[in-house]
C-alpha cells in the first residue's frame, strides 16, 4: 500500500485517480479547496489553502500527485507553488507526478512545445503555457535527488469527453500520440489507470509521458 496525496483531488483528473487508487488498495488523501460534491468511498478529504499546508501533505505522502489547474488564484501561483513541492520532496526522499495538458507536448521530436505556439486556443494560452513551464522547469533544473514524473493526456480528454473505460492505452515519452486515423484520445479512467499504473510500477522516472489510446 502506498500513500497517495492527489494536490486537486476533487477535480475531473484529480477525482479519476483517487478513485483508481483506491479501489487498488492505496491510501488515498484528496487536498482542495472545495469539498468534493460526490465524495469515493475510501478517500480522505482535506480542504484548505495548499500554500499554507504544502509541507505538512509532503511529509504525510509517498507519492505527491499534482492534478492543479491554472486557474483562478492558481493562474500566477501554479509554477511557483510546484517549483515548491518539487523542493521539499526532493528533501524528503517523495516521488512527485505533476499531470500537465496536451500542450505541454510536442507534436514532433524537436519540435516546439504546442504551448509556446500559435495553435493553442486564445482562451486555453494562459494555462497552457504556464504546464508547458512547470515541465521544463523540471526538465531543466528539478531539485537533486527528486523523483518525479509528468503525465500528459492526448489531445481529446477531460470531463466535456469522458470516454469509454477500455482498459487499455498506450504511453510515449514528449511526443504526442495520434492513432492510425490521426485521432488523439482517452478516457478519463484509462488515464487514471496508466497515472495509478506509474506510481506502483515506475517507468518514467525523471521524465515527461503521453498517454492515448
Amino acid at each position: 500500500m502506498t500513500r497517495i496525496t492527489v494536490l486537486g483531488g476533487t477535480g475531473y483528473t484529480g477525482s479519476n485517480i483517487a478513485r483508481e487508487a483506491v479501489s487498488r488498495g492505496h491510501e488515498v488523501t484528496s487536498f482542495s479547496r472545495t469539498a468534493p460534491t460526490a465524495p469515493i468511498d475510501g478517500v480522505r478529504y482535506l480542504i484548505g489553502s495548499i500554500q499554507d499546508e504544502l509541507a505538512g501533505l509532503v511529509s504525510d505522502a509517498d507519492v505527491i500527485i499534482g492534478a492543479l489547474a491554472p486557474r483562478g488564484g492558481l493562474e500566477t501561483e501554479l509554477r511557483s507553488l510546484y517549483a515548491t513541492l518539487a523542493r521539499a520532496a526532493a528533501a524528503a526522499g517523495k516521488r512527485v507526478g505533476i499531470v500537465g495538458g496536451f500542450s505541454a507536448l510536442r507534436l514532433a521530436p524537436g519540435a516546439t512545445r504546442t504551448a509556446y505556439t500559435d495553435g493553442v486556443p486564445p482562451q486555453f494560452a494562459t494555462e497552457a503555457r504556464v504546464m508547458a513551464e512547470v515541465i521544463d522547469d523540471l526538465v531543466e533544473g528539478a531539485p537533486e535527488g527528486l523523483d518525479w514524473f509528468y503525465v500528459s493526456p492526448a489531445a481529446e480528454y477531460g470531463s466535456y469527453a469522458p470516454g469509454e473505460t477500455k482498459g487499455t492505452y498506450r504511453t510515449g515519452g514528449e511526443v504526442a500520440i495520434f492513432d492510425e486515423s490521426g485521432a488523439s484520445a482517452i478516457s478519463g479512467a484509462d488515464f487514471a489507470t496508466a497515472i495509478v499504473d506509474e506510481i506502483e510500477t515506475p517507468a518514467h522516472s525523471g521524465a515527461q509521458f503521453g498517454v492515448a489510446y
